[in-house]
Formats: C-alpha cells, structure tokens, sequence
C-alpha cells in the first residue's frame, strides 16, 4: 500500500512511502512494516529523513515502533535520530516526536 501524508506544526512536511501489512486467522492479530520518506522542515530546519516502521497487533493489543533509519537525515536535518509516536484519539492520528540533532558523520 502507498503511504502520502502531511504534517503540520514543528514538522511541516509530506511524506510518501510503502507500506506491508498481513494479518492472522486470529481476529486482531497483525503486523506490518513501512519505510517513509519525509522532506521539509522541522522547526525551521529544511531536509528529510527516512521513517522505519513496524507494527504488530496481538489479539488487538498493539506494539509499534517507528524510528528514524540511521544517517537518513538530508540538509538542515543532517545527524536528525528520534521516534514518532503515533497517538489515535477520536479516529484522528496525531504524532509525537521525539528527536535529536546531532552532527553527521
């Protein structure tokens, strides 16, 4: 599946990816990986970076971790590690990021 999204706040910026799923004969068991490509800014810091994901749902209960991929980071966002979590409240996703800007290389 194709991943295009936008974010907005301290990351202002698009994303586009793909995304693996693949489900269980249990109902609520799952798991999926992605890898998403962002380019932007964040907090006035124009670049990109590469989002890793993956998901698993056991028996409905979830466990995800979407990480920066190591030495992703471009421009302004070079030397950029973090997580994002995504928070789901009223069927609307909002994320927190917690991150690092260290130096490349």
């Amino acid at each position: 599946m194709s991943i295009a999204k936008e974010f907005h706040g301290d990351l202002e910026a698009a994303s586009y990816g793909q995304m693996l799923a693949a489900s269980s004969s249990v109902k609520g068991s799952a798991g999926y990986v992605a890898i998403e490509q962002i380019t932007g800014s964040l907090h006035g810091r124009s670049g990109g970076f590469v989002l890793q994901h993956s998901g698993t749902m056991t028996r409905g209960t979830p466990q995800l971790v979407v990480s920066v991929v190591p030495d992703s980071g471009t421009g302004e966002l070079a030397g950029l590690a973090g997580t994002l979590a995504i928070v789901i409240a009223d069927g609307k996703h909002s994320y927190d990021f917690e991150y690092t800007l260290g130096s490349a290389g």
